[in-house]
């Protein structure tokens, strides 16, 4: 699947570029909210994020990368999020907030830093619908991907199937032509991307060889 990342769009022509979005071939459209604690940079608060839902058409892929996300999880379910994700590095009681973004109605995702070993998840896979593979370090669009993240999601990945778990795998950093197929083939089932969409001259179109990868 292909999720967007609305961080690198033109923020001047906001509605143009989710119009883009609901015409493409895109599954999900990724929002990455940033607090300038968590992350050393500030993205995007609620009223923007409520403007772009209620133009969306696509399913909300809500990225909070801020201290105390769980502070939060009824502005994101009022948003129609589809899927909000949380940092391990972030949350002081991980199943404490997992089971109330269940309770909230959407899906539980989390999110690995780099420096992060998927070993912090065995005890939590259970619980988990996405695990977020973060293969930049989190705060600013357009980084160089981090090699050993396709170490992270085989480890991810094993985790996921040893377990007899259903959540899904997903990336967001550094995702182009190039590294998209090294990382589909070491079992990621979504792709985040915003530089490579959104400063495409033809942005649906690359978000369609995306998809034929």
């Amino acid at each position: 699947m292909i999720a967007p990342s609305l961080l690198a769009a033109d923020f001047g022509y906001i509605a143009d570029e989710v119009a883009m979005v609901n015409g493409s071939e895109a599954d999900w459209l990724h929002l990455d909210v940033m607090d300038g604690v968590f992350v050393p940079n500030i993205s995007f608060g609620f009223p923007v994020l409520e403007a772009v839902a209620k133009l969306s058409s696509k399913p909300l892929d809500v990225h909070l990368m801020i201290v105390q996300p769980e502070r939060y999880i009824k502005q994101v379910k009022a948003l129609g999020t589809y899927m909000m994700t949380v940092h391990y590095e972030a949350c002081t009681h991980l199943h404490r907030t997992l089971f109330e973004i269940h309770e909230a109605g959407m899906k539980a995702g989390v999110a690995l830093n780099p420096s992060t070993p998927v070993s912090m998840l065995k005890d939590i896979i259970d619980d988990i619908d996405m695990v977020l593979v973060m293969t930049v370090n989190p705060g600013f669009g357009g980084q160089k991907f981090i090699e050993h993240s396709l170490d992270k999601v085989r480890e991810a990945r094993e985790l996921i199937v040893s377990r007899h778990s259903s959540a899904l795998v997903e990336v967001d950093g550094g995702v182009t032509l190039e590294t998209a197929p090294r990382l589909l083939k070491a079992g990621v089932d979504v792709l985040v991307t915003g530089s490579t969409v959104f400063h495409a001259a033809q942005p649906a179109e690359m978000i369609q060889r995306l998809k034929a990868l």
